[in-house]
């Protein structure tokens, strides 16, 4: 059972939120903050597991209560579920310690299906976002790898291979067998914007810029038989 704590300024969306994640089997709201500073208390009291934060909110902001609970409390997954998709804040919701970072309009099903992939340790991140931080990444990372000695990029791959989580291995495994999206999310049972944010949170972790490239660094780093 996930156990989720709403934080939002706003009582309609949050008791809306509330109602949605009640029909969800697997999930249950523990409580509810209309600022950082309840939340904070609630955070300490309730212990949930994931946080839904907004950025925007009286007495004490999302990203300034997203800090403090990660400082105190590292166990506790904070996603920022916010209309806010400026690169900034998401760099700045990033720095303070939010695991995820999802768009309000983003669709029910992915949102829950995303909070799901939490337990395996999936990032929730809406993909234009995900997009725009595999573009900064790459923007900060090109001019060094140009001065990197030939073996150091070929160590990140390894590194980020093993930090692939068991969905993204398997995502990875049918890439590199050429599979499109749509038969990948077939054949996993997600939908094809899972499939996707997989890809991106998978290209993230190795340092590359498309599937060719994680194909291509699958096979060369795959343990010999």
């Amino acid at each position: 059972m996930l156990r989720v704590l709403l934080v939002d300024d706003h009582e309609l969306f949050r008791e809306g939120l509330a109602g949605l994640l009640a029909y969800q089997d697997d999930m249950q709201v523990v409580g509810q903050a209309a600022n950082g500073q309840q939340a904070l208390a609630k955070a300490r009291e309730l212990m949930p597991d994931v946080v839904l934060m907004d950025i925007d909110m009286p007495v004490m902001n999302g990203l300034e209560t997203t800090q403090a609970i990660a400082s105190e409390m590292p166990y506790i997954k904070i996603v920022i579920l916010t209309v806010h998709e400026e690169e900034e804040k998401l760099f700045q919701a990033i720095k303070c310690g939010a695991q995820g970072y999802l768009l309000k309009n983003i669709r029910t099903a992915e949102m829950l299906e995303m909070l799901r992939g939490i337990a395996a340790g999936e990032a929730p991140i809406s993909r234009l976002m995900a997009t725009r931080l595999l573009h900064e990444f790459g923007r900060q990372n090109q001019p060094d790898t140009e001065n990197q000695p030939e073996n150091a990029v070929t160590t990140t791959t390894e590194d980020g291979l093993k930090q692939l989580t068991l969905r993204e291995r398997e995502v990875l495994e049918m890439v590199s067998q050429r599979a499109t999206n749509k038969e990948i999310a077939a054949a996993l049972s997600i939908s094809e914007y899972t499939v996707k944010n997989h890809l991106s949170n998978i290209l993230a972790k190795l340092h590359l810029r498309n599937r060719a490239q994680a194909a291509q660094a699958l096979l060369k780093h795959r343990p010999s038989r």
